[in-house]
């Protein structure tokens, strides 16, 4: 026990005097989180009284996930982050944990054709959201260790591939390939900023496409996907259905907007109006100009977090930093250019918008990291 304390006293008196937090990355955050929670008061409205007889309960729900989320975002932007580097180990176990959570009968829940997630104590949790935080806690401490020999095969890309594989089949399993593309882009980017080879990563990313293309001809649900980003007429009344009326949501909000709560789409016309496709609904009732508002919160969240990872004191800092933004930044395109059909649909969540306890404190807690990070970064 003795040892452990010492060991936790070396990591927080290491590195840079702490200074002041980013505030703009911060400001901007709380922003975000506000102004999801106030569209999704409208925007779930309507589900909300049919399913449960109350206007408010995704409200009261995202309400109180939130207030979790925020105890977390203070935690953790008050841990010092090299206390994750210690138990990479554990975190990659934790990820693998999780993942097979889903699959114990009894404690798993499907919703539609994904098995991800499970019932604990009355709480529905989605398991692959923490899997993104902990498996990159893990893959940063890992390529800070490694990053002198990330270009030897047995040492670098190929250890790196193995883990991947393995989290990428889970995932597939349950299957959920939204998260797995959000969690394979951000590995190959903070594999390239760890040191690793472009070479190999070119090859990951050929191999990669292959294996995209021979999964979405043997599972028709995802090849239809493509065939509504490319057609939406293809099939407009079934299978195209939402991607049909998210456009039309989008298109009838034009620039102003038809005013709060005054949305017609989320009368039963757009599934899971809620979560993943709250965006069309921000559309809808805010117009183009609270839409435009919106990405550039996104753009300042994501140009503060290359910030603090450019500034970070240490190796580990900069991989995590920018594993973290790289995430929520990939997560928000997917999620928004599934919406516009500028690219399938994969049902992943708006970050810190998207109603859902899981998402929004794994995003919460990511965001608390990031913060500490900052707090320490060189101020030349």
């Amino acid at each position: 026990m003795g040892k452990l304390i010492q060991k936790f006293k070396r990591i927080l008196s290491s590195g840079h005097r702490e200074h002041s937090p980013d505030y703009i990355l911060i400001g901007s955050v709380f922003l975000v989180v506000l102004f999801g929670l106030i569209m999704l008061s409208s925007a779930s409205s309507i589900k909300a009284y049919m399913s449960f007889g109350n206007t408010y309960y995704y409200f009261n729900h995202q309400l109180f996930g939130i207030g979790i989320g925020m105890i977390a975002f203070f935690a953790f932007s008050r841990l010092n982050y090299r206390i994750w580097q210690e138990y990479a180990g554990w975190f990659l176990i934790g990820s693998i944990f999780l993942l097979l959570l889903v699959f114990i009968p009894g404690l798993s829940a499907a919703y539609g054709k994904a098995r991800s997630w499970i019932n604990v104590f009355g709480f529905s949790l989605q398991p692959s959201e923490f899997v993104k935080i902990s498996f990159l806690l893990y893959l940063a401490a890992w390529l800070d260790r490694r990053s002198g020999s990330l270009k030897d095969i047995r040492e670098g890309i190929g250890p790196f591939v193995f883990v991947l594989s393995f989290i990428g089949l889970l995932m597939l399993l349950q299957p959920d390939f939204g998260t797995l593309s959000i969690i394979a882009f951000t590995s190959l980017v903070v594999y390239y900023v760890g040191g690793g080879s472009k070479r190999h990563i070119a090859y990951i990313v050929f191999f990669g496409i292959l294996g995209f293309i021979l999964m979405i001809n043997l599972r028709p649900y995802q090849m239809n996907r493509v065939k509504c980003m490319i057609d939406p007429s293809y099939s407009p009344d079934d299978i195209c259905f939402q991607i049909n009326q998210s456009l039309i949501a989008v298109g009838s909000g034009g620039f102003w907007g038809r005013g709060f709560g005054e949305s017609r789409q989320k009368f039963s016309y757009i599934p899971e109006v809620s979560s993943d496709s709250i965006f069309a609904i921000i559309g809808e009732e805010t117009g183009m100009l609270f839409g435009v508002i919106l990405l550039l919160l996104y753009l300042v969240i994501f140009y503060r977090g290359v910030v603090i990872a450019k500034k970070a004191p240490d190796g580990y800092g900069r991989i995590l930093a920018i594993g973290i933004v790289t995430w929520l930044a990939t997560q928000a395109i997917i999620n928004i250019g599934g919406i516009i059909n500028l690219m399938p649909m994969t049902g992943v969540p708006l970050p810190f918008i998207s109603y859902g306890g899981s998402a929004m404190l794994a995003s919460l807690i990511s965001v608390g990291i990031l913060v500490n990070i900052s707090k320490q970064t060189k101020l030349r």
